[in-house]
């Protein structure tokens, strides 16, 4: 699988959080409902200072690698960080160095296709903020770009 190695700046998002594992095929309920809710509940509309319509899904604060629980946040990148409500939530998606993967495909199905294929590579991770970054560019889910950052040393 194909990626390119990039700096990244500091960025800030808002959103949603959940605490997972991928034990036992959780995550995948988890994220689902997490997202749902996100999109549904208008959530991500009501969030203030967004920097563009792109949404993000960010796993942080790993216990160890992504065999081990972790937190996983829908959001988008913010400008600023105020008039924050329940249940909105901010994290720091760290600066640093990052594998960057780019598809084009199914929302759901190529991204996890993606995920698996990452997990089998030998990359020196840093588990501490992976994030998938969702460029909304059709209303098509089969055709959507979507670009996949793994924090590395």
């Amino acid at each position: 699988m194909k990626y390119e190695i990039i700096e990244l700046k500091e960025k800030q998002v808002v959103g949603l959080l959940v605490r997972t594992t991928n034990e036992n095929m959780q995550a995948a309920k988890d994220i689902a409902s997490l997202w749902q809710n996100f999109i549904s509940k208008g959530i991500y509309e009501n969030i203030n200072y967004k920097i563009d319509h792109k949404t993000i899904g960010l796993y942080t604060d790993y216990e160890k690698d992504h065999t081990k629980p972790y937190n996983f946040m829908t959001c988008c990148e913010v400008s600023s960080i105020s008039d924050l409500h329940d249940p909105l939530q901010t994290k720091i998606i760290k600066a640093g160095k990052y594998a960057k993967f780019s598809i084009r495909g199914h929302l759901q199905k190529d991204v996890l296709n993606a995920w698996q294929n990452i997990w089998s590579l030998d990359l020196d991770r840093t588990y501490e903020s992976d994030f998938e970054i969702y460029h909304n560019n059709s209303e098509d889910i089969n055709d959507q770009i979507i670009d996949i950052y793994i924090s590395i040393r």
